[in-house]
């Protein structure tokens, strides 16, 4: 199980990122994908803006079609992000957030993030 933050569903309008397929390259075996209920109401209330941030959002917003939502105690969507990936079924995380890379990583998880232009890579722990 991958869970993805916020950041990650906005990557293919940010970064031109071809998410899906960037991630089973990364990791050929396949996995299900993971999102707090946290992060989808964040890409709710971005994608009610204007300009290419709402764009994104509305576009990662149409992308949970492909993961799993789930609850989480926390209401803010780094610490849902960080509650789901200390579970034991996910073996990764995916976010380009700089202090939620470095909390994941601090809890033993790896992170699969942007690396060069619009290709992923992992940072082990």
């Amino acid at each position: 199980m991958i869970v993805l933050d916020t950041n990650a569903l906005m990557m293919p309008v940010e970064f031109d990122v071809r998410l899906f397929e960037e991630l089973e390259r990364v990791l050929p075996d396949g996995d299900d994908y993971l999102v707090p209920e946290a992060v989808r109401a964040e890409l709710v209330k971005l994608a009610d803006g204007n300009g290419k941030e709402a764009t994104a959002a509305a576009v990662g917003r149409d992308l949970l079609s492909r993961c799993s939502l789930s609850e989480t105690a926390a209401d803010y969507a780094d610490d849902a992000v960080l509650e789901l990936a200390e579970r034991d079924d996910v073996t990764h995380a995916v976010t380009n957030d700089k202090p939620l890379k470095r909390r994941l990583l601090d809890a033993g998880i790896p992170v699969i993030s942007l690396r060069g232009g619009n290709k992923l890579g992992i940072t082990q722990p």
